[in-house]
């Protein structure tokens, strides 16, 4: 089955121009594409979509309130903010409504479809200068030592030190030589240990407590 994906982005070109890439490669398709998020609760029902696009700067509910409607709605449905701003206000405003990933627009098509899978299989993708932003505004704010290390294994440390690196699941694989499907097996495990459900929240987590 491809993942379907429904688009939320007022520039008509860009919106065009995802849905045909989306559409025009295997094992994905363009559920719906939407220039406003002005009916963004019934364009999700309408679509179904198993991710979803969403463009922070629109007319109307900008990204990040449709995010945060997106997330009271559908808990599950996961949402990667696609934008060219990499303020730093604008991506903790994201993330705190609870997009799932964050990529610039400049990204690569080839490294987008990977994103979108990646988000798709329980990811949280980032591109490395949205990353390096989460690292230091956590790194920045005083870290308390925790008496536990929630029994984390010493393969799951080692992967949670590589998250909190920025590493993407594909990069962690190549790093410790193990497969993807493994990592992903091992970050669900480091997700339950930590009691959180994103990348950002077990690498916020790491950082605050330095549990690496």
């Amino acid at each position: 089955m491809p993942i379907e994906v429904t688009i939320f982005e007022d520039n008509a070109p860009r919106r065009e121009g995802v849905k045909l890439l989306l559409n025009m490669t295997q094992d994905f398709v363009c559920a719906g594409a939407f220039e406003n998020c002005n009916n963004v609760i019934e364009n999700i029902v309408q679509t179904n979509p198993d991710v979803v696009l969403m463009d922070i700067e629109m007319p109307g509910i900008n990204g990040i309130e449709a995010v945060r409607m997106i997330n009271e709605k559908f808990p599950s449905l996961p949402v990667m903010i696609q934008t060219v701003f990499d303020h730093d206000q604008k991506i903790f405003q994201s993330i705190l409504a609870g997009a799932t990933g964050y990529m610039l627009k400049k990204t690569a098509p080839s490294r987008l479809l990977e994103a979108i899978r990646e988000i798709y299989e329980g990811g949280a993708p980032m591109t490395p200068e949205i990353a390096l932003k989460v690292l230091q505004f956590f790194k920045q704010h005083e870290t308390v030592k925790k008496e536990s290390n929630y029994a984390l294994s010493s393969k799951e440390k080692e992967i949670l030190a590589a998250l909190v690196d920025g590493l993407s699941y594909k990069m962690i694989a190549d790093k410790l030589d193990i497969s993807y499907h493994t990592v992903n097996f091992h970050i669900r495990n480091i997700y339950q240990k930590l009691h959180v459900h994103s990348v950002s929240e077990a690498v916020a987590k790491a950082l605050k407590e330095r549990i690496v």
